[in-house]
Formats: structure tokens, C-alpha cells, sequence
């Protein structure tokens, strides 16, 4: 559309034209305004779509499931939260900052973004890929039991709120009482977890594949039928959970024991600080959490935030925040059930039985012993199995909900804690079938969005490199593959494989992952290069500090994370996992078996296998390129004689060239990535990148600028050569605007 200073210098005819037609003069001013004002809007827009889909991807990903449990099994949580607060802030934030630079910059999936910076790298997108993979199965596990707790929500009173009967049992009748309602329906019904890991991998648990089976299919509906979330819904994915995380909160503080276990959540020991394990799980959940290494933040960084640095922040913050608010409302929870156990269970029981007999829901033969208080709690288990066994049942399923046997605060440390202890919230409040709907429902939905959000990227690289030919044929790989992989996580022993990627395999492949990210950036491709390259491409000045980070913390941090892992795997005591007994209704530890471990390490050397394995690739290919062709065939090639130089780096950063004007595309294409220049040095081409395979070129080659270097000014800055030029100063004014 042209300028108003365009329609000024047109004839005196066709201005009368322009003039005399009412209907075009509005059809101008209405483009005019909305070129005024609709980019300002849409970039708004999108700046708000791309916060808030980092926010719901990152806030959501392991702060629900794996930072309570990992704050509750070292020795409290004060110590974790400490930690990860220090290496979310020096190593979480500036890593994230990376990411979402590199994905605005080269608008690029994974595995073409690695190729363009460092092209002998390009394995680390297809490990992006491999820990997106790994991710997926995961969450779709946690769906499957989401959506089984939803079916459940629609039973009232709600089945995890007090005792169930083992069918077809005799010896587990009184399991019920020996823990809480909520771990036992956890196991037992939800689960039906098997004793170990060996013996349960057989049988297939049926509600959890028809779970594994609802979520693929809804999500290959949803990438076939190409619908996209709208901003509504996103926002309800957010702020949804939050207003039932609130109100679980407020709920939990008023319950007995509550401010006990705040305290304990709060308390830093100086002996955790000193392990080094809890160093390493701090570090790894950082990753974990905010999704750095799955390529998924440089895929949908697309939004061009006003701040980068204020845009990373606030993701780590709110996925802080989500984190604390959460944990704190499991351990209210983790303190009443260490408060009503033991003695207290048994006051709680003898009331609620006295209470249904003067109802007369019970007969008077289920009255309780009087000095059942003043003897010990197995005791009154003993008095409950010399009932007759319909009297048993009814006394079993009306007693309150607590253990019996004396619990401390740390009797459940497996990855089920936030199920059971939230299930629990849930059956305190008010109408608990209602609430168990809307927040069983909020976390459906609010995995979906994560994983619709991973699945875009895989689709979106799979069919740019492998599926090219049948782009359609990747959604029904994808799910088709993703729902066979997620049925070993349906048997009998699921949990345990679950708990295993979780605790072992995820965290080792993100520090791999990311490890080789940081290096690739900062020291072969050069953090100062692309500090170059974003002023000149974003316009964005990066901080001295921010690039030391990059080149030296970061990967010292990642690789000390490393050694860590490898002493520990190697030189410290056999790995355990936790376990269901079922006929001491408790959790026990047991060690991997030798299998396990090898399969663990197989998993876990996985992105090292694809990243060597692309490496020998691309020299082989380098190779088979750089021999000369048959005698016959060189006089066809013609060479230019001499080939001209690259200018050279500017010398000031903040200052910005000026050459002959250009247009928009001409603007747009001179910081298009060139294709790269084959060199007869192998040594050359293969690991040292040149000025002419940079991926940014500052000023634009052309016969002049090339005679410009062999004169005797090429000692002189750029913007000297460019003074000269008579448009000098509009070019210097446009590009400002751009910028």
C-alpha cells in the first residue's frame, strides 16, 4: 500500500478520481488505520499467546507431580527448596533465556536450528525429539490415572474415602485400617500394584489401558482434525487449577497437625545440604521442570517479547510459585494423617461406632470394648476380627478415615504422594464429589495442553525430515507408537517403570540433552558470534554477564550434575525403588535387578548413541563431498578466479551499517541463513566454522564492498564507507524503525 505522499505526486485526474469515488476514499482510510493499528494489536496478542504458552507448558510439567515428592523424601523440603531456588535463578533462567533467543531467532524446528548453528551437531535436535518421546509416555500415564480418579468422581460417597473390601480375601480384610483409605484405594484399586517389578509385568491392568487408549485417541483427533487452542482456553488451563489449588489450600491450613508440617517444610538441614544426591535431583528437576532440552521452547518461540530476560523470569517465577503452592498443600495433608494415626485413629473410630449405634445403622453388638482406649491399637484390630464377618464388613467400611498403626510424616515417599494426598483435600471439602469432578477434569485438561504442545513439535520436525513425502502419515505414527509404548506402563508393575523414567532415565537424558546445547551454542558455534548476531538481528543488546554465564557456568554446572550422577550410579549403593506390600499394607524399598540397570543405562545413553551416530554421518557425507570429480568432468565447473573476501566483524556492535538502500525482501533476505561453502580443507569444513558459514552476515557482499577490500580504507569501520552514500541517512532512519 502505498504513502500518502504517493497519492499527493499522482496527476490532477486521477487525484479527481480518487476524490469523486466516496467508496474507495473509505476503503483507503480504513487500510490506512488498520495498518496503523492492527500490527501494534496482533503483536500484542501474540506476545500474551506466546507468555502464556510457556507458562502452561512449564508451571505444569513436574511441579504437580515430582517437586512435592522430591521435596518430601529429603528430610522435609527446606534443604530442596533452597537449592532449587539458587540453581533456578543462576543456571534455570539463563538456560530458558537461551532457548527462547535461539527459537525467535532462526524460526526453525529442533533438529533444522542445530544443523544451521553447528551443522556436525545436528544429532542434539533428534535427542530434543528422543526426550520429547520419553516425556509423552510419561504424561500420558498420569492422564490415564487422572481420567480413572475422574470416573471415580461420579460415586458417591467417593470409594477413596473410606475402607474397601479386598474381594476374594481373607488375609488383607483389616489392610484398610493399617494406612489411610487414600493410599490403600492408591494401590490397591487404582493400581493394583504387584509386590516388585518382576512379577507384575505380565498382567495388564484394564481401566489403565482403556485410559491409555481414551488419551491417544483424543489426541490424534485432535492433531487429524487440525484444532487449535484458543486463548480461553488456555487461560481456563491456568487459571482453572489455580482457583482449586486455593481453595484446597485454605481448606488444608484449618486441618489438625497443619502448621506442624508446614514448619517441617520449611526447616533446612545442613546435613541435606551437604549431599550431594539432592544437589543433583535440585539441579535435574530445574530442567525437567521448565522444559529445557525438549526443543519445544525453541519451536514455539515464536512471540517477540519487549524483554526476553523479564519473559524467562516470569515463566520461572510463576513455575516457582505453582511449585511451593502445591507442596504446601501436600504436607498439611502428610501432617493430619501423622496427627490422627495410632491412638488418636482409635478415640476417632470408637466415636464414630458409638455414634452409628445410637443411630441404629449398627446393631449392639458392634459396640466397642470400654477399656479399648487404654490398650494398645492392635488391640482393638484384634476385637474387629473376632466379629462375625457381615459385622466385620460394615465396621471396616464406616470407620473414619486414618491409620490405625502409628504413621510418621514420611511413610509415603512413592510417585502416587500428590494422588493420594489430594484425594484427600478433595473428600474434606463440601459436596467432594463436585469438587473431585472440576479438579480431576482441570488436570486432564491441563496435561493435554502440555502434551498437544509437545506433540506439535515432534509432528512439526518428523515431517520436515523424515515424513516429507506423507506429512499426514505422522499423527497416526506418532499415537499409533506412543500408545504401544504407554501400555507397559498399564500393567501390574507400571507405577515402578514410571517411577524409574522418572527418578533415573528423564533427568540424566535432560543434563545430556542440554549439556550439549550449552556447549554447541557457547563455545563452537561462539557465545560472542551469536551475541553478534541477536543485536543485529533482534536488535536486542545481550549482557556481558549473560554470555560468561553461558560459556562458563552452565556447562561446569551441567557437567558437575553429571559426575554426580555417574558416582552415584557407579561407586554409591545399588539403586532401590519403592514398592506396595500388600500384606503389611505399606511401602517398602527394594533394589533394582541387574536388567533393570542395564536397561537404565541403555535409556540413559541414548542422546550420546544419536549425537555420535549423526556426527559419523555427516563426516562420511563431508567426505564423499570433498573428493574431486573425474579429469572429464572439471573443465565443466567454472570457478571465479578470484574469490572475494568476507568483511570483516564490525568493529562497533552498537552502531549499524549503511549500504545502498534496499527493499523489504532484499532487508529480509541478509539475514537469511546462507547455504554452506564447501571446502577442499577438511579440517577447515568440518570443525572450525569460517566467516563464510556464520550464520549471520552483518553487511551484504557485494562487488563493490568486495573492491572496497582490497583498498587501502579497509582499515576504516563499515559505517565510514557507508557515510558517503548520499541515502545514508533515510537507510540509517528505516532501519531504526524496523528495529
Amino acid at each position: 500500500m502505498g504513502s500518502l505522499e504517493d497519492f499527493s505526486d499522482a496527476p490532477e485526474e486521477e487525484s479527481s478520481k480518487l476524490h469523486t469515488s466516496h467508496s474507495f476514499s473509505w476503503n483507503f482510510k480504513a487500510k490506512e488505520v488498520w495498518a496503523n493499528k492492527s500490527p501494534n494489536y496482533v503483536l500484542r496478542s501474540r506476545n500474551r499467546e506466546g507468555i502464556l504458552i510457556q507458562m502452561a507448558f512449564s508451571m505444569w510439567l513436574g511441579s504437580m507431580w515430582r517437586f512435592p515428592y522430591l521435596c518430601h523424601r529429603n528430610n522435609g523440603g527446606g534443604s530442596f527448596i533452597l537449592l532449587y531456588l539458587i540453581m533456578l535463578l543462576l543456571f534455570g533462567v539463563p538456560l530458558l533465556y537461551l532457548e527462547m533467543l535461539i527459537g525467535h531467532w532462526l524460526q526453525e524446528d529442533s533438529i533444522q536450528i542445530w544443523k544451521q548453528l553447528v551443522p556436525w551437531m545436528g544429532g542434539v535436535g533428534y535427542s530434543n525429539i528422543l526426550v520429547s518421546v520419553l516425556v509423552s509416555l510419561h504424561n500420558s500415564t498420569i492422564i490415564s490415572w487422572c481420567l480413572f480418579y475422574l470416573s471415580q468422581s461420579f460415586v458417591y460417597p467417593l470409594p477413596w474415602s473410606h475402607c474397601l473390601m479386598a474381594k476374594n480375601s481373607n488375609t488383607t480384610d483389616l489392610s484398610c485400617l493399617w494406612t489411610v483409605p487414600q493410599q490403600y484405594f492408591w494401590y490397591h484399586t487404582a493400581l493394583r500394584a504387584s509386590d516388585n517389578i518382576e512379577t507384575g509385568m505380565n498382567t495388564m491392568v484394564f481401566h489403565l489401558c482403556l485410559g491409555v487408549l481414551t488419551t491417544w485417541a483424543f489426541l490424534f483427533l485432535i492433531m487429524t482434525a487440525e484444532i487449535k487452542i484458543s486463548m480461553s482456553i488456555l487461560t481456563s488451563s491456568i487459571f482453572l487449577p489455580y482457583i482449586l489449588l486455593l481453595c484446597l489450600l485454605i481448606r488444608s491450613v484449618f486441618l489438625e497437625g497443619a502448621f506442624g508440617s508446614l514448619k517441617r517444610m520449611l526447616t533446612t538441614e545442613l546435613a541435606t545440604l551437604a549431599s550431594m544426591e539432592v544437589w543433583y535431583e535440585a539441579g535435574s528437576h530445574v530442567l525437567y521442570s521448565l522444559g529445557l532440552g525438549l526443543g519445544t521452547i525453541m519451536t514455539l518461540s515464536q512471540a517477540r517479547y519487549t524483554n526476553y530476560i523479564k519473559a524467562a523470569s516470569s515463566v520461572a517465577f510463576v513455575n516457582l510459585v505453582t511449585s511451593l503452592l502445591i507442596t504446601s498443600i501436600v504436607f498439611l495433608v502428610l501432617g493430619f494423617w501423622a496427627t490422627t494415626s495410632g491412638h488418636t485413629c482409635v478415640e476417632m473410630s470408637v466415636s464414630s461406632l458409638t455414634k452409628f449405634i445410637s443411630k441404629g445403622i449398627l446393631p449392639q453388638k458392634a459396640r466397642p470394648p470400654d477399656d479399648v482406649l487404654r490398650r494398645p491399637p492392635m488391640d482393638y484390630l484384634m476385637w474387629i476380627m473376632g466379629l462375625p464377618k457381615h459385622l466385620q464388613h460394615k465396621v471396616i467400611q464406616l470407620s473414619p478415615s486414618c491409620s490405625v498403626m502409628v504413621k510418621n510424616e514420611k511413610f509415603m515417599q512413592g510417585l502416587g504422594l500428590s494422588f493420594v494426598a489430594f484425594s484427600q483435600a478433595v473428600s474434606l471439602l463440601p459436596g467432594a464429589s463436585f469438587w473431585a469432578i472440576i479438579f480431576f477434569l482441570a488436570l486432564i485438561i491441563m496435561e493435554l495442553c502440555i502434551m498437544i504442545r509437545i506433540l506439535e513439535c515432534i509432528t512439526l520436525t518428523l515431517q520436515n525430515f523424515i515424513f516429507t513425502k506423507h506429512p499426514r502419515m505422522v499423527p497416526v505414527v506418532i499415537c499409533l507408537g506412543g500408545c504401544l509404548g504407554s501400555l507397559i506402563f498399564s500393567s501390574c508393575s507400571g507405577s515402578y517403570i514410571v517411577a524409574l523414567l522418572d527418578d533415573h532415565t528423564i533427568p540424566l537424558v535432560f543434563i545430556i540433552v542440554v549439556l550439549f546445547q550449552n556447549v554447541a551454542l557457547a563455545w563452537i558455534y561462539g557465545a560472542q558470534r551469536f551475541r553478534q548476531a541477536i543485536l543485529e538481528k533482534l536488535g536486542h543488546l545481550l549482557r556481558p554477564l549473560v554470555t560468561v554465564l553461558w560459556s562458563c557456568v552452565t556447562p561446569l554446572w551441567l557437567l558437575i550434575l553429571l559426575g554426580v550422577w555417574l558416582l552415584d550410579h557407579y561407586r554409591g549403593p545399588s539403586l532401590s525403588y519403592i514398592t506396595w506390600n500388600s500384606s503389611m499394607s505399606q511401602e517398602v524399598r527394594q533394589p533394582y535387578q541387574g536388567w533393570v540397570l542395564h536397561c537404565l543405562t541403555g535409556l540413559s545413553i541414548l542422546p550420546l548413541f544419536v549425537i555420535f551416530i549423526y556426527l559419523l554421518h555427516h563426516w562420511w557425507h563431508l567426505q564423499d563431498s570433498t573428493i574431486p570429480d573425474a579429469p572429464e568432468r572439471l573443465p565443466a565447473k567454472k570457478m571465479p578466479a578470484v574469490l572475494p573476501k568476507p568483511l570483516p566483524w564490525p568493529k562497533h556492535p552498537m552502531k549499524k551499517s549503511t549500504t545502498e538502500p534496499q527493499d523489504a525482501s532484499s532487508r529480509s533476505s541478509e539475514f537469511s541463513l546462507p547455504l554452506r561453502a564447501r571446502s577442499s580443507s577438511w579440517f577447515k569444513t568440518f570443525l572450525l566454522p569460517s566467516s563464510q558459514d556464520s550464520l549471520m552476515t552483518p553487511l551484504q557482499v557485494t562487488p563493490t564492498s568486495a573492491t572496497l577490500e582490497d583498498s587501502p580504507s579497509t582499515n576504516r569501520p563499515p559505517q565510514a564507507t557507508g557515510s558517503a552514500t548520499p541515502n545514508a541517512a533515510p537507510i540509517l532512519q528505516e532501519s531504526k524503525s524496523t528495529s
